[in-house]
């Protein structure tokens, strides 16, 4: 998403947010538990007077990326306790567990740089297998491998590389490292982004009053990560799209459709996510489509269901990470393209596929002036769009034209119609070709399309 549509995604976003925003404000806060001393973790925290006086100010530029800059809270309300949700905490068991049963340091005293001294964590997920695991073992161990955990994104960062996959992830450059956990790692995060804190893309701080959320909330946790591209088709930003069919006729969220099972993995690795078993099928609930009409009769296993049901969709690429950012800028498009997955899904020759970040010189800025294989993979992903509708401009049939009129290629007069919904060698940069000139689909359409 580039600036000039920011500001519409957060006018959509508002509703959700302002709740957020108007922490700092909440009448709850100026009523304050002062009978709680300072000199004590809980003590400290929950005296928002006396967090303004010990905060230490930001140093560091907050968190961007494809959303654009991130919302800013001040220090002292991203770690304040208070108002409904840190009331639930204190009847919730992770309560008991205490302040430094999960973060460390050094409890029972008003010096913060003894209380954050030693081991200290400000975010204990990030050591999910020691913190978390002793009462939630099954999902601790499942995430080591989940997509949410960033194993997806190090494949294909390693692999072009020149390593072999995630696994050696850590025999990349130092500065390599660095820049993927400033940038990457700030979606690709931890339980606790989910479930106790706002995502560093969103803002970062506690959500809740450090309440423990069991199902993440769509707007300002699934939709602040995935905002230019899941978020971006869903609510339909984009003028001229309509928002996805399952949020404006069914007020569905992403959890009715991804499951906790999906997001926390499965504990097997995956190449990526659409090898993950337990990804959501549009056949799981509309298993009577199948042969319900002359498109299903005709089509079905062709392509994937999108390339009929998709509006246009986001697209950026080319990125400088923590440098010049997307050089591609943001830009709306539907592009067919030759099945880029032929081992997941053997029964599609054709798929929607999506611009990605990728460019042979994304981690210039820290110190890795090409990728060593850019070429393992395309620059155009298989793509599910989540901006469906039932009728689109391949499922009507304009002006008394045939079916096909809306999706195969024709000669009206001199000009080819359709030719622009397709991944074609032209549509490629020089520094493009060799990596995805093997899904484009030259010579692959019937040769009658392009001769009537």
């Amino acid at each position: 998403m580039n600036r000039r549509t920011l500001p519409i995604f957060l006018l959509l976003l508002a509703g959700s947010f302002l709740l957020s925003f108007n922490a700092c404000v909440n009448p709850d806060w100026e009523v304050e538990d002062t009978t709680m001393s300072v000199a004590s973790c809980e003590g400290c925290h929950i005296n928002y007077a006396h967090l303004q006086e010990v905060y230490t100010p930001d140093t560091g530029a907050p968190v961007g990326g494809c959303g654009g800059e991130a919302p800013h809270y001040e220090p002292y309300d991203r770690v304040y306790l208070g108002g409904e949700g840190y009331e639930a905490f204190k009847k919730s068991g992770h309560y008991k567990v205490g302040c430094t049963g999960c973060h460390n340091g050094k409890d029972g005293t008003e010096d913060k740089l003894l209380a954050h001294s030693g081991d200290f964590i400000s975010h204990p997920s990030m050591f999910h297998q020691e913190k978390c695991a002793s009462c939630h073992q099954g999902i601790s161990d499942d995430f080591m491998t989940s997509i949410h955990n960033g194993t997806g994104q190090k494949r294909k960062v390693t692999i072009r590389s020149g390593l072999n996959g995630p696994e050696e992830f850590d025999l990349l450059p130092a500065h390599q490292i660095e820049g993927y956990n400033k940038n990457c790692a700030t979606c690709h995060g931890t339980c606790g982004n989910c479930h106790i804190v706002r995502p560093p893309i969103a803002g970062g701080g506690l959500s809740h009053g450090h309440n423990f959320i069991k199902q993440p909330d769509m707007l300002t946790v699934c939709v602040a990560c995935h905002v230019s591209r899941g978020g971006h088709a869903y609510l339909g930003v984009a003028s001229g799209t309509q928002p996805d069919v399952h949020l404006k006729k069914a007020g569905y969220k992403c959890m009715d459709c991804h499951s906790g099972a999906e997001l926390h993995g499965n504990g097997q690795p995956v190449a990526q996510r659409y090898a993950y078993t337990e990804l959501p099928r549009c056949v799981d609930c509309h298993y009577t489509t199948v042969g319900s009409n002359i498109y299903h009769n005709t089509h079905w296993g062709d392509f994937n269901c999108q390339v009929c049901h998709s509006q246009e969709y986001n697209n950026c690429g080319s990125c400088h990470i923590h440098g010049d950012g997307a050089r591609i800028p943001s830009y709306m498009d539907f592009k067919i393209a030759v099945n880029p997955l032929p081992s997941l899904y053997p029964q599609y020759e054709f798929t929607l596929v999506r611009r990605t970040l990728a460019a042979p010189d994304n981690w210039d800025v820290y110190g890795v002036s090409q990728y060593a294989n850019f070429a393992a993979f395309p620059t155009y992903n298989y793509t599910t769009p989540h901006n469906i509708l039932r009728w689109t401009d391949r499922t009507i049939a304009k002006g008394g034209k045939a079916c096909s009129s809306g999706c195969h290629i024709y000669k009206e007069g001199d000009s080819l119609v359709n030719a622009d919904l397709y991944l074609f060698k032209s549509d490629l940069l020089l520094w493009e070709f060799a990596a995805t000139s093997g899904i484009t689909v030259d010579d692959k359409l019937p040769g009658s399309w392009f001769n009537k």
